[in-house]
């Protein structure tokens, strides 16, 4: 991804990040301590979404491709942070919106990621072969 890509992302997660922003303080209801845990999961987790999106740099794709293997920042200890905080991100959003029968959609994300993470998983695995069992080894998810 060029520079050009790189601020079309960052511009959608400003965009997203006010517009949930507008969600949490919009939302009727009563603020009660699961709104506002889940406020702050969304928020904070958003920001890693933001960070591994960083720390990815040119790495980054849409389908899977293995340009290079990022083991550093996040990556040094989770091999998709950007899965893992951005479902978290999603629950953060279901406990301020409270409505349990949104939660199976949180159910579809994690076994859609799940998927995805594994066909990355190949991709790397194929290309980078021992280097990238080794970082497997010591890292999570």
């Amino acid at each position: 991804m060029g520079d050009r890509g790189f601020y079309v992302f960052f511009g959608v997660q400003i965009l997203l990040a006010i517009g949930l922003l507008g969600i949490v303080v919009l939302w009727p209801g009563p603020w009660n301590a699961q709104r506002i845990i889940g406020s702050v999961l969304l928020l904070s987790d958003l920001a890693m979404v933001f960070t591994a999106r960083v720390q990815l740099g040119r790495s980054f794709s849409v389908t899977p491709q293995a340009r290079a293997l990022v083991t550093h920042g996040l990556y040094s200890k989770i091999r998709n942070p950007i899965y893992v905080f951005g479902t978290v991100a999603i629950a953060g959003l279901l406990m301020i919106l409270q409505k349990r029968e949104l939660w199976i959609i949180f159910v579809v994300i994690v076994a859609l990621q799940s998927a995805r993470a594994h066909k990355e998983a190949q991709v790397l695995e194929a290309k980078f072969g021992d280097e990238y069992r080794s970082y497997r080894g010591r890292t999570w998810f």
